[in-house]
């Protein structure tokens, strides 16, 4: 089945729709980075940052945790302009320099391992667990940046929430179960090295379908996703029922 699918159909990262697959910042020290205080001398420091216990109930609630933010525009900001910033990460300085990347980048110590993407935040993105027994993307319509424990599907093409109901479906636990090593309890890997296995149909499907897929993953209803899924791929459903 995974390899009739990979032949017919393209891959969910794709140049030709804007599909982009990614991966939530990695700080390094999360301890410090980390904050759920807002103060307002640092406000325009603090990234809203979403976390995989923030969207375990389908929906993105915020638990207001922000990244304490080295980047600006793509570039690491000067202490000496963000005196709060500044005297924040002195107080934290030992714990910051202890980290492999500030002893292989001394004069930019204060870094976090991953660059802040300045477009991401604003984007509306999927929201996948790494770690999950069954597919679980969650829409954030642009008000959150990503933890490294998320991984993200951006897209210039699709609807998301459409989009969002083809990966709620069973076909991505075929793809992921396919390729990667079930956990124990049953838990799959959500990574991306599996995720860019997915095959997807046209983005512009059936406007019938478009509804179903938007309205199941609006319910989280995978089980109608799933039909609607079997259908725009040309299988029969009852192979992920066992029917």
């Amino acid at each position: 089945m995974i390899a009739d699918l990979e032949q017919r159909f393209p891959a969910l990262e794709d140049p030709r729709t804007g599909t982009r697959i990614g991966i939530g910042v990695a700080s390094g020290c999360d301890d410090v980075y980390i904050s759920s205080d807002s103060p307002d001398a640092g406000s325009n420091r603090l990234l809203p940052l979403v976390m995989a216990s923030d969207i375990q109930a389908g929906t993105s609630e915020w638990s207001g945790r922000h990244l304490v933010n080295p980047w600006k525009d793509g570039r690491l900001v000067e202490l000496g302009n963000f005196p709060w910033l500044g005297a924040y990460y002195e107080v934290n300085g030992d714990r910051l320099w202890g980290r492999h990347v500030a002893k292989k980048q001394p004069r930019s110590w204060y870094l976090t391992i991953d660059r802040i993407d300045p477009g991401l935040l604003a984007k509306p993105k999927l929201l996948l667990p790494d770690m999950k027994a069954a597919a679980h993307p969650v829409l954030d319509p642009g008000d959150h940046y990503p933890h490294h424990n998320l991984y993200f599907v951006v897209s210039d093409a699709w609807d998301l929430e459409v989009l969002g109901g083809i990966l709620l479906s069973d076909i991505t636990n075929l793809f992921v179960g396919g390729y990667c090593v079930k956990m124990r309890g049953g838990t799959y890997r959500f990574q991306a090295q599996y995720l860019h296995r997915i095959r997807v149909p046209d983005p512009s499907t059936s406007q019938a379908r478009v509804r179903i897929l938007r309205d199941a993953f609006r319910l989280r209803d995978t089980a109608k996703a799933t039909t609607a899924v079997a259908a725009a791929y040309g299988i029969d459903a009852s192979f992920f029922t066992g029917g």
